[in-house]
């Protein structure tokens, strides 16, 4: 399939208006080839959804850097599947709880709602774009 294909939806959940990190991050998706929609910051689940569903997207990609992504993404998962985007592919990182929390327990809560890869503050794009290579079946020469 030819990557110009592959399109991922992006942004920044909830009341976050943290806007350098999802630049950044929409701009690395480009350059690797991906067809980006930044939603910008301070984004609903209703318009990831939404943007989803419009450009046919093949993942959906989640960062939040205030610390309350856990609560901003619980149920996402049931309302990409009642709008009949059963399985598509969630990523999220960034800060996604508030304070000093094992990652391992923030992981294993978010993929227990549904999320396909979680990532913890820090983690390069690249391992980002080589999870949805994989995820999405990209084979890069």
């Amino acid at each position: 399939m030819d990557m110009k294909e592959k399109t991922v939806v992006t942004g920044v959940i909830g009341a976050d208006a943290h806007a350098v990190g999802n630049k950044i991050i929409a701009f690395a998706l480009s350059e690797a080839g991906y067809k980006v929609v930044n939603l910008g910051v301070m984004v609903s689940q209703e318009e990831y959804i939404e943007a989803a569903i419009e450009t046919n997207a093949d993942a959906i990609l989640i960062s939040s850097l205030y610390g309350h992504g856990e609560i901003d993404c619980q149920g996402f998962r049931e309302k990409c599947d009642e709008a009949g985007l059963k399985g598509i592919p969630i990523l999220a990182g960034g800060n996604l709880v508030v304070g000093k929390q094992n990652f391992e327990d923030v992981e294993a809560r978010f993929m227990k709602m549904g999320f396909t890869r979680v990532y913890p503050p820090g983690t390069p794009i690249e391992t980002t774009i080589a999870a949805l290579d994989e995820i999405l079946g990209v084979e890069r020469s």
